[in-house]
């Protein structure tokens, strides 16, 4: 292996926190007429920087293979969308967001959100590199939207045609850039002199609490923690002046910050408190990484005993939801249609298409009720209530339900 550097202080990395083994990209989702092909796999390897504790994959891929046509619309998930409004709501009532705010957001997808800005006549504006996404969101949405990719460049553009942000916003983008040098610099650049900006990512001490080893997959480049995220934030200039939790993707932060120098938003307690939580957590020393991959196995161990104990008994399995940490799950544990018949989708876009690197056929939630499986894996384990609610019927032929992380349990 040749050398390799911390994207964010360029450390010398050494230290490994999981070797997942070798996976397809996660949304490379294989067409039935493509069966017979072969399909690339890439290192899943996951390295902790031992200076600033920046948890990071290698960047194989490029973002435009990965992101230039995208199966994800965030408008599929009623919980996210109804989470989405709320952030609205809140903006404009807690941060005098409104008709005269230029509200700028990064990653804009679909338009899941700024609709409802829009809603309210504040000025809106969508950066959202895949094409087909940002489609949705401009014909049937209204929504103007910039098909790019976010950094220094676009920045300074918009800042030259006289566009800066008062609100900055960005949902579950920052860990899937490879640059966050050139991504944080860029909204240090789009920012209003008293703007302020609002980052969701995943929090890795969730991650690393919950074993959810599932999360990591190549679009995802960094696992982020508050400590790590201020130091980044930090070095371009940005102060994180709030923080709060969210339950999405498995437990989420919501940072708040603004221009280093702006009297308008003052620091907040959460800001302490959080780091504080973190550091009870482990979250400043190494072992707590390194250890992580002996707790991935033992999930591994647990899942594929149960799985072989039901097939041994003659019993039917299926799986639900075909989201992007299922295929990590699926091909770390080397599970196929040997154990799983199927993986049931709601979205159109992936009914019809094989799973990659595990090879499951993906089809709609009906297949369920005419197959009555006795088991279904729920691979989206974070949205377990909602999908045991809207898959009720099961209990009819009194099937049961399995939730792999944190530990295997059967409900």
């Amino acid at each position: 292996m040749g050398e390799h550097h911390c994207r964010f202080c360029n450390t010398k990395l050494t230290h490994t926190m999981i070797d997942l083994g070798m996976s397809p990209l996660a949304n490379s989702y294989i067409p039935l007429d493509k069966a017979e092909l072969g399909q690339m796999t890439y290192p899943l390897y996951v390295r902790v920087c031992d200076k600033c504790f920046l948890v990071q994959l290698e960047t194989f891929e490029s973002p435009q293979d990965i992101f230039g046509d995208y199966a994800y619309f965030s408008s599929y998930s009623p919980g996210w969308l109804a989470h989405a409004k709320a952030y609205t709501e809140k903006m404009m009532q807690e941060y005098g967001v409104g008709n005269e705010s230029q509200v700028i957001e990064i990653a804009s997808n679909d338009g899941y959100l700024l609709q409802y800005f829009k809603e309210k006549n504040v000025p809106v504006l969508g950066i959202e590199p895949a094409g087909n996404v940002a489609k949705v969101a401009v014909e049937e949405k209204g929504i103007e939207t910039i098909v790019e990719f976010f950094g220094t460049k676009l920045a300074s553009r918009l800042v030259a045609e006289g566009r800066r942000a008062d609100l900055l916003l960005g949902n579950n983008v920052l860990a899937h850039v490879p640059d966050i040098n050139d991504f944080v610099e860029g909204m240090h650049i789009l920012l209003a002199e008293e703007g302020f900006l609002t980052m969701e990512f995943p929090h890795v001490m969730n991650l690393i609490e919950q074993v959810q080893f599932d999360t990591i997959y190549h679009e995802h480049f960094s696992y982020l923690s508050l400590y790590t995220v201020q130091q980044i934030f930090a070095s371009h200039g940005l102060r994180i002046f709030h923080v709060e939790t969210y339950p999405t993707h498995g437990g989420s932060l919501r940072i708040y910050a603004c221009h280093e120098k702006s009297s308008r938003h003052a620091t907040r307690e959460s800001v302490a408190e959080m780091l504080g939580q973190e550091k009870a957590h482990g979250l400043q020393e190494l072992s707590t990484y390194t250890s992580f991959s002996e707790r991935a196995k033992t999930v591994k161990y647990d899942l594929l005993s149960a799985l072989i104990q039901y097939k041994r008994e003659g019993k039917r399995i299926a799986g639900y939801g075909a989201a992007a940490k299922g295929n990590t799950l699926l091909n770390y544990c080397g599970i196929g249609t040997e154990f799983l018949d199927f993986v049931a989708d709601k979205s159109p876009h992936k009914q019809g298409t094989l799973l990659p690197g595990s090879r499951i056929p993906v089809v709609s939630p009906d297949e369920i009720k005419k197959s009555r499986p006795d088991y279904v894996l729920i691979l989206p384990w974070n949205l377990t209530e909602e999908i045991m609610g809207e898959l009720s019927y099961v209990r009819d032929w009194d099937g049961k339900f399995l939730i792999p992380i944190p530990d295997v349990r059967v409900l």
